[in-house]
């Protein structure tokens, strides 16, 4: 099992920075992939960024260059490290953990923290 629990939200004006924090914990050496997924009003859950040992790192196209993630392996966090805010970045951001094992992905979600960017 693995838990993982968001912190860093908040309420920052356009063009502003926020970092978020996902701390992780449990089974930690058996993720394969964390992230940073994020769910507005009325819309679904899309992936943010991403980030694996083999894969290295991914992020969505409305976020490149503006947002960054790393991993403190020493902490067993994930960071994500966002720039030049926008309206459009608010949303509840969720952290997640994927295990992959006997042909079967897991999931881990947080509980969420809001990002709210006033223009």
């Amino acid at each position: 099992q693995v838990q993982v629990a968001e912190s860093g939200g908040g309420l920052v004006q356009a063009g502003g920075s926020l970092r978020l924090s996902c701390a992780a914990s449990g089974s930690t050496d058996s993720i394969n992939v964390m992230g940073w997924y994020r769910q507005a009003p009325g819309k679904q859950r899309d992936m943010v960024a991403t980030i694996s040992s083999t894969d290295g790192t991914a992020y969505a196209d409305s976020v490149k260059g503006r947002f960054t993630i790393s991993i403190d392996h020493a902490k067993n966090t994930v960071n994500l490290q966002m720039i030049s805010l926008k309206p459009e970045d608010t949303a509840v951001y969720y952290c997640n953990a994927k295990h992959y094992a006997a042909g079967t992905w897991y999931e881990y979600w947080g509980q969420g923290t809001q990002v709210t960017v006033s223009s």
